[in-house]
C-alpha cells in the first residue's frame, strides 16, 4: 500500500526519498524490523512487549548487539509514545496512517533519545517504511523525520508541552511520556512535587536485570560466578550487567530466577514476622501466578532464611491462581509447594487455617512501568475502580484464610493511593479484626520507605519497582 507524499516536503538526500536521483536499494535491518513488529503488535492487538520481544528475537536468531538495539528501540519507543506523538503531530500536515506513525515513533526515539547519528536514524527509518509500507509513505516519513531532527528533545518539549508554570502536570506528562492521570496519581502518592520529576525520569530508564538465588537451591555466590554482581538490599539478589539470564545454569534449572529486588523483599518481610506455632507452619500465596514470589516463599518455607536470622524452615506453601495457565507457571517454578487453580474470592480452602498469607493483588501495574513500557498507555482511570472492588474482596478472603495471630501481606505493584492505602484502610475499618504492623520494621536493609506503617518502594529512590506492602496481623 502506498501513500501520497506530504505536501510541501523538503527534497531529500539520495536514499532518503528525495527527488532528482534514483534512491538506493533499502536494506532490511533485523533489529529495527523486530522493534517495528513489536510496536505494531502492541498498537494493533494490545500485545505485551515484554512477552513478545524475547520470543521474536529467539525465533529470528537476533543476538548480541542487534538484540540489545532491538530491545532499546522497542521499549524506549513505547515509553515515549506520548512525547513522540506530540512532536510528530507538530511536524506533519496530516495524521499518519497507523503503520507509518509507528515507524515515525521509532525514528523519533532514535533522533531524540539515542546516540544514533541523525542521518542514520532518518535513513534507516525511511528504509523501513519503504520496505514495509511503500515508496510514497517513505517520502512522507523522510519529510517528517527531517523536521523532527531539526531540534533536540530539550528544544521540542517547550514547543509541544503545556507551559510548566500554568499546567505543571500537563507539562511533565508530555515531557516524560506519561499519561496525565498517572502523573497526578504519582504526585499524590509522593505527597507533592519534590520528587516527581525524578520518579518520571526513573520510569523511563532502562531497568537492570535482577536475579534471585532461591535459598537452599542456589546462592548469590553461584550467580556471581556466572557474571552477576551482588544486590543492594535483598540477601538473595544479584544484578546481571549484561547477557541473557536464561543462559545461567541456575536460572535454566529454576533454582534462581529473574525477580525485582522489591518483590523479593516484600516476600521476605512476610516470613520475618514472628508467629507463634507448634510444629509446621502452613502458608498461602493467594494470587501466585506467574510464580515469582511463590518461588522464593517455597524455598524459604522448605530451607529457611539461610541469610542469617529469619524463618528457620519447616513450613508448607499452598500456591493458588485463578487461571490454569498461570497456576501451571507456578508449578514449574516451585519445588515443594502444593499448587492449585482456585479463585481467591471464592476460596477452596477452609477459613482460619493458614499462618501466613501472601496477597499480591491484581493491580494496574503502575509500579513496573520501566519493565512494561506500554502499560502506561493501556490502563485508564476507569480500571482503578474495577480493580479496587476486586482488591477489597481478595483482602477480605485473605483475612478470613489466616488464623488468629497469623499475618497477611497485602502487596501491589502500584503506588496509586486508591489501590494501596485506601483499600487497606477501608477493609480493616470495616472488619475491625486486624492490626496493621509497621512493615518497615521487617525491612531494616532499606531506607526511604515512607512514613509507615506501610512500606513503599520507588524506582528513583531504590532502583526497584514501586512495590507497596502492608502487613496485617489477625487479632486473636
Amino acid at each position: 500500500m502506498t501513500r501520497p507524499e506530504q505536501s510541501g516536503g523538503t527534497p531529500g538526500r539520495r536514499g532518503q526519498g528525495g527527488g532528482g536521483s534514483r534512491p538506493r536499494r533499502p536494506t532490511r535491518d533485523p533489529a529495527r524490523n523486530a522493534a517495528f513488529d513489536v510496536i505494531r503488535a502492541v498498537d494493533e492487538r494490545d500485545a505485551y512487549a515484554n512477552l513478545l520481544l524475547p520470543r521474536l528475537l529467539r525465533d529470528r536468531g537476533i543476538k548480541g548487539r542487534d538484540a540489545a538495539l532491538a530491545t532499546e528501540l522497542a521499549y524506549g519507543t513505547l515509553r515515549g509514545l506520548g512525547t513522540y506523538d506530540a512532536i510528530i503531530e507538530m511536524c506533519s500536515d496530516r495524521a499518519p496512517d497507523p503503520d507509518v506513525r509507528d515507524a515515525l515513533r521509532l525514528g523519533a526515539h532514535q533522533l531524540l533519545r539515542m546516540r544514533v547519528p541523525p542521518h542514520a536514524a532518518v535513513g534507516t527509518t525511511v528504509d523501513l517504511v519503504r520496505l514495509r509500507v511503500g515508496p510514497g509513505a517513505a517520502k512522507f516519513a523522510n519529510a517528517v523525520l527531517r523536521k523532527i531532527a531539526s531540534r533536540t528533545l530539550e528544544e521540542w518539549v517547550p514547543i509541544v508541552a503545556p507551559d510548566a508554570a500554568d499546567d505543571p502536570v500537563g507539562h511533565l506528562a508530555v515531557a516524560h511520556g506519561h499519561p496525565r492521570w498517572i502523573v497526578s496519581a504519582f504526585r499524590d502518592a509522593l505527597g507533592g512535587d519534590a520528587e516527581l520529576t525524578d520518579l518520571l525520569a526513573a520510569d523511563n530508564a532502562r531497568p537492570q536485570v535482577t536475579l534471585v538465588a532461591r535459598p537452599g537451591r542456589s546462592s548469590v555466590k553461584e550467580l556471581e560466578a556466572a557474571g552477576a554482581l551482588p544486590g543492594r538490599y535483598s540477601p538473595y539478589a544479584a544484578y546481571l550487567p549484561e547477557g541473557d539470564p536464561g543462559q545461567i545454569e541456575a536460572v535454566a534449572e529454576t533454582r534462581a530466577a529473574v525477580q525485582d529486588e522489591a518483590s523479593q523483599l516484600v516476600a521476605l518481610a512476610l516470613t520475618r514476622v514472628p508467629v507463634e506455632r507448634d510444629g509446621e507452619e502452613l502458608w498461602l500465596d493467594m494470587c501466585a501466578g506467574p510464580g515469582g514470589k511463590a518461588g522464593l516463599l517455597d524455598a524459604i518455607a522448605t530451607h529457611g532464611d539461610v541469610s542469617g536470622s529469619g524463618f528457620p524452615g519447616g513450613a508448607r506453601l499452598v500456591a493458588a491462581d485463578v487461571q490454569y495457565h498461570r497456576a501451571r507457571l507456578v508449578w514449574q517454578t516451585t519445588r515443594d509447594a502444593t499448587v492449585v487453580t482456585a479463585d481467591g474470592t471464592e476460596p477452596a480452602w477452609r477459613p482460619g487455617v493458614f499462618d501466613r498469607v501472601m496477597l499480591d493483588a491484581p493491580c494496574t501495574g503502575l509500579g513496573a512501568l520501566r519493565r512494561r513500557p506500554e502499560a502506561r498507555w493501556r490502563r485508564d482511570p476507569a480500571s482503578i475502580a474495577e480493580l479496587g472492588r476486586l482488591q477489597r474482596r481478595l483482602l477480605d478472603t485473605a483475612l478470613e484464610a489466616v488464623r488468629p495471630g497469623g499475618v497477611v501481606a497485602y502487596v501491589t505493584c502500584s503506588p496509586h493511593l486508591a489501590e494501596t492505602r485506601v483499600v487497606v484502610g477501608d477493609v480493616i475499618a470495616r472488619r475491625g479484626d486486624a492490626d496493621q504492623l509497621d512493615a518497615r520494621d521487617y525491612l531494616p536493609e532499606v531506607d526511604g520507605l515512607g512514613a509507615g506503617p506501610h512500606a513503599q518502594f520507588w524506582p528513583h529512590r531504590h532502583g526497584t519497582d514501586a512495590m507497596f506492602l502492608v502487613l496485617l496481623r489477625k487479632r486473636p
